[in-house]
This record gives structure tokens, sequence and C-alpha cells, in this order.
């Protein structure tokens, strides 16, 4: 049974419209983010029964990236990406902070130490110190 949004009494979970719309591979992936914080439904944390309804904000975190975006269908059944990709639509400012920061990582340094041999105590503090200030 598959629920569109040409249905006029339309009842689809969280978890499950995750998964239609092709966030995340299997529903239990969807069902762990959820139930892990990693996904909010408007201002708030979702819990995974929660029915999804058309114009809904979800907000979605898959480190490093997050997404917002707003419900444009609803559905319950995984379809092709085409379809799936016609059931929601990111904001403006999620797509350019994404962006902003697919650029920042991809022109990022890399770290390199030239000591030759095996890092030294202070060697290791200053690389512990390096990534604790990263994300």
């Amino acid at each position: 049974m598959s629920n569109t949004d040409d249905s006029a009494n339309v009842h689809v979970r969280l978890d499950k419209w995750l998964w239609a719309a092709r966030f995340f591979k299997t529903r239990s992936l969807a069902a762990e983010a959820v139930d892990g914080g990693k996904v909010d439904l408007g201002s708030d944390r979702a819990k995974r029964s929660r029915v999804v309804a058309i114009g809904d904000v979800i907000t979605i975190r898959r480190p490093p990236f997050s997404q917002t975006v707003v419900v444009r269908g609803v559905s319950d059944t995984r379809g092709s990406s085409t379809a799936a990709a016609t059931l929601w639509e990111e904001t403006a400012e999620s797509r350019q902070a994404r962006e902003l920061l697919a650029f920042q990582l991809k022109n990022a340094s890399t770290l390199t130490f030239h000591s030759g041999g095996r890092p030294t105590k202070r060697d290791r503090r200053e690389i512990q110190r390096v990534r604790n200030k990263w994300p």
C-alpha cells in the first residue's frame, strides 16, 4: 500500500518517510538516526513514530553536514531517486551552508609532521590540541 500526496488521509511515520525520501539506505538506519537525536522536526527533537505532513521542516544531521528540508510530498514506499527528490526541497540557507562546508573541507590543509620518526610527547599534545579544535 502506498500513500502519496494525492491521498486525503496521509499518515506516514518519520522514519519511514526518511527512508522513502532516500536520506538513509535502510529504515532501521533512519530509526537509529531519529532515536539518536540526529533528526529534528520543526525545532523539536523528533520521535520515529511522529507523523510527517506536507510543509513540515526537518533538520537532518549526518556529520559533517546538516540539511534542512521542507516536506513537499509524503510516501511510505521507497521509489526511484527521481520520485524521492519530489518528496522534499532543501532550503536555500541549508544548501549554501552545506556547499560552503564542502568547499572548506575540500580545501583544508592536512596535518603533516616532518619530525622524522615517532612523535614526541610535545608533538602528540600539539596533534591533540589541533584535533580538538576542528569539528
